[in-house]
């Protein structure tokens, strides 16, 4: 049991980021319920990479590199999907048509605009919360990276996947879990949420998340029918920024 679970989380690790894993591990239909600790593992890498460079460095270049050093251990997948989605939606009017695009390697102004503004958002946000706090910044920093991956894995649960699944690189991420399993991996977010227990009312930055899921939910069924792996993407990064953005209109009344 213990052995069949670690490959499950490996196997997460493997499809989630870029850290090196054992190529004996095969992909699972189980690795969506670890999806919330890849956001441990992204988050502490980007927790610690900000308290090491800030230790010599500005606030604001620490953040940064931090950003860049999660995005380097994800290879860029969520950010990725968050463009293909952008010049998808953007571009397209039928579904026809958005899956054509999305379904395109290259970057289009859609694409090239939205995540200029989602970094810039998220660099920006970042800095305000840590002149605020730096304590708040760093649990803030944390706890966004395991919620936002939690979102993308309750869109699996409640919506239809929409793509081929045969033929999709995100086939075994589009395979729903069951309420137990769910509930398993809701307990990364729950661990996580304890950090705040100094500071109950930033807790509200968990249902603003929530709240930014349903509505990416309610567009991307009304446009397509449901989601594909490029939705899961965009959904991370935007309720991720969405955390970010609660936590620091909550600072205000702290």
């Amino acid at each position: 049991m213990l052995k069949t679970e670690i490959q499950h989380f490996v196997a997460a690790l493997m499809f989630y980021t870029r850290i090196p894993c054992p190529n004996s591990i095969e992909p699972s239909n189980k690795s969506l319920k670890y999806f919330p600790l890849i956001g441990w593992i992204i988050g502490g890498i980007g927790v610690a990479t900000l308290l090491i460079f800030h230790s010599i460095l500005p606030l604001s270049v620490s953040i940064l590199l931090s950003m860049a050093a999660t995005i380097y251990a994800t290879g860029a997948f969520h950010e990725d999907g968050f463009t293909d989605t952008c010049d998808a939606f953007g571009g397209g009017w039928t579904k026809p048509q958005i899956l054509s695009i999305m379904k395109d390697s290259r970057i289009g102004a859609y694409g090239t605009v939205g995540i200029i503004v989602l970094l810039s958002l998220k660099w920006i946000t970042l800095y305000e919360i840590g002149l605020y706090s730096v304590p708040i910044l760093l649990i803030s920093y944390l706890n966004a990276h395991i919620s936002s991956r939690f979102m993308a894995s309750l869109m699996v649960q409640s919506h239809q996947y929409v793509q081929d699944i045969n033929k999709s690189k995100s086939s075994k991420a589009a395979i729903q879990l069951s309420l137990g399993e769910m509930w398993y991996s809701s307990i990364f977010v729950l661990l996580g949420g304890l950090f705040f227990y100094s500071y109950p009312l930033l807790l509200l930055a968990f249902p603003i998340a929530y709240m930014t899921k349903l509505y990416l939910g309610y567009y991307f069924n009304k446009r397509i029918g449901g989601y594909t792996g490029d939705c899961l993407g965009a959904i991370q990064q935007v309720t991720e920024i969405m955390f970010y953005l609660g936590i620091l209109a909550l600072c205000k009344f702290i």
